[in-house]
């Protein structure tokens, strides 16, 4: 089966044929483009679909994301861009494995088939010659042959006339002879041309044409056999992204599967638990005395107040003084609510022999506040830097956060400094390499901020081990650093107290915080009372200047040299001494302690 047998007359066809095949294959490179640029248009939005719904950072919504539910959705985001990025493949091989690859080729395959065409172009003229010119010397042949027809008969009828002369006879003869002559050369010639013809016939259409029309039809073949390798290359390039495709897709089942309700529900509780007590029973209050609206005595408040004072006086240790609690200081005048027992013609309450501390307490309430009541903060404000507006177990962790970045923050400026210790001995060994002295301004700085962030930490580890003390099922000492931590900060207690009275005048939960702190008073007045001079155990250099604007605090200069009469308990500060009678507590990240070595081993 060959064109250029079976098709030998129709070359104006198979030329139509070819070039409807390159149509074709133009129309399916088209096809493959337009589908790369979806590929490329649909891995564009789902990165942007998945890029809006990522968490913004240093956000709260990022802090939902600890849970497993928001985990698994963050999962699926991250394996859709993954998904994308698959679909950016697929644009990308198709575009370089077939429409470029295809569009060379049809700039080839045109070239290939021009130049086929012009070669049957060319044979047909040739033959298209060799037909005129056999066609002339025919029609010279039969003019030729007619002439010398008609000279013969000319010839033969002067011969017969007796009145022509012999010699118009003569011309005659010699007449018809030469067009026989040139009939017979114009025979010779068509005769020979003829034979070229068929010949040149011949070859044409069972050498020149069936040859063209053979390499035609290899070139359409090809053609017809590069689209079928591209349709399969097509399928291909899809089929090679599939196996990732089903690892994005197996990722989000792993994902959903990871789900953990229970894991959520606990992660809720430590982001919320604020640490507190939940409320007692609220008692039945007697109206049938003659009296005005009073809280019971077995109140919420009274309840728990009494609770702890209890455990406080039949627990009593000489631990570290509170420092804010000054010897012999003479009660202030009682306020006008501090206790229902203020109430004109009303009873006795039980805690009437307390009062004398709670007017004392009092001072230390309207001094400098350094924390706020939980509901004036949800109202506004700058948050402190201690987290003080935060529930003790929500407080916890944000010192613990920010003492864990304190240390991270430390770890990188000692790994920078070890850095520069080890180019700055380098240099020592080799000075052509550079000079050890330039970086010795480097090293200072960089043993100034370690320095800086170590005093930083040590406030927040003060304020942690502070706050951990204030949980429940603490040890006795938390519990008492706890207290002295209260009785640092009275503002809170009294303006929460006062946001929280009842429409009836009286008191509710924030009233047994205050009765708590109350025994804590009493009990570090005790042991302060008790207290004998302290001897000195060494020596301290401060190195900021610190204001002891509190009662029990101390005011020093920067780089002012004071006695240690008690070093830090854990609680941030330190007990000194500038003379028999000026002492008083300073920050213990304040000043840089050199004890005794003998005050060590005692």
């Amino acid at each position: 089966m060959s064109w250029g047998t079976e098709l030998w007359d129709q070359f104006d066809n198979l030329e139509k044929h070819t070039q409807g095949g390159i149509d074709t294959l133009e129309k399916y490179i088209k096809f493959v483009k337009e589908r790369t640029e979806i590929e490329l248009s649909y891995a564009k939005q789902l990165r942007n679909l998945s890029k809006k719904y990522q968490p913004k950072k240093n956000s709260k919504e990022e802090e939902e994301y600890r849970y497993t539910a928001c985990k698994a959705f963050l999962s699926t985001l991250n394996e859709m861009n993954d998904y994308a990025g698959q679909h950016e493949v697929i644009s990308e091989n198709m575009t370089s494995q077939i429409t470029m690859e295809l569009a060379r080729y049809v700039q080839e395959l045109k070239q290939e088939r021009k130049s086929h065409f012009h070669d049957g172009r060319k044979a047909q003229q040739h033959i298209e010659t060799c037909w005129k010119q056999l066609e002339s010397s025919k029609r010279r042949f039969e003019r030729d042959c007619k002439e010398a027809d008609r000279a013969q008969q000319y010839f033969e009828k002067m011969d017969a006339d007796i009145n022509v002369t012999k010699a118009d006879v003569e011309k005659a003869r010699q007449q018809a002879q030469m067009r026989h002559q040139m009939a017979e050369d114009s025979k010779a010639d068509y005769s020979s041309i003829l034979q070229k013809f068929n010949h040149e016939q011949h070859e044409y259409y069972h050498t020149h044409i069936p040859n063209i029309f053979q390499k035609i039809q290899e070139m359409e073949e090809r053609r017809i056999v590069r689209i079928g390798e591209s349709v399969k290359t097509y399928a291909e390039l899809d089929r090679q992204v599939i196996p990732i495709i089903g690892k994005c897709l197996d990722g989000i089942v792993k994902a959903a599967e990871s789900i953990d309700p229970k894991n959520d529900s606990q992660l809720a509780i430590e982001a919320y638990k604020s640490g507190f007590e939940p409320p007692g029973d609220i008692e039945f209050e007697d109206y049938t005395q003659p009296m005005k609206r009073t809280v019971s005595d077995n109140s919420l408040s009274n309840s728990r107040g009494e609770g702890k004072s209890e455990l406080k006086f039949g627990g009593k240790s000489k631990g570290k003084l509170w420092p804010f609690i000054k010897k012999n200081k003479p009660p202030p005048p009682p306020p006008a609510s501090a206790s229902p027992s203020a109430v004109p013609n009303g009873p006795q309450s039980p805690k009437q022999q307390k009062e004398p501390l709670s007017h004392r307490f009092n001072e230390f309430m309207t001094s400098k506040p350094k924390i706020h009541c939980f509901r004036s903060l949800k109202r506004g404000g700058a948050t402190p830097e201690d987290f003080s507006n935060l529930p003790p177990e929500q407080r916890r962790k944000k010192l613990q956060q920010k003492v864990d970045e304190l240390n991270k923050e430390i770890q990188k400026e000692m790994d920078q400094r070890d850095a520069i210790t080890k180019m700055k001995d380098v240099y020592l060994k080799n000075p052509q390499m550079g000079d050890p002295a330039s970086l010795d301004h480097k090293l200072a700085e960089v043993s100034q901020n370690i320095e800086k962030l170590r005093l930083e930490a040590q406030k927040f580890e003060a304020w942690l081990a502070e706050v951990e003390g204030r949980l429940p099922a603490r040890s006795e000492q938390a519990r008492r650093q706890s207290g002295m931590y209260d009785v640092q900060n009275p503002p809170a207690v009294n303006s929460c107290a006062q946001d929280r009275e009842s429409p009836d005048g009286s008191y509710t939960e924030e009233r047994s915080q205050e009765s708590e702190v109350k025994v804590l008073a009493t009990d570090f007045d005790d042991e302060f009372d008790d207290e004998e001079s302290l001897p000195a155990i060494g020596t301290c250099k401060a190195l900021y200047t610190f204001e002891g604007q509190n009662e029990g605090t101390i005011s020093v200069v920067e780089g002012e040299t004071l006695y240690v009469i008690e070093e830090d308990k854990g609680d941030g500060w330190t007990r000194i001494r500038r003379s028999e009678d000026e002492e008083g507590y300073v920050p213990t990240s304040y000043v840089e302690v050199y004890l005794d070595k003998n005050a060590k081993d005692s």
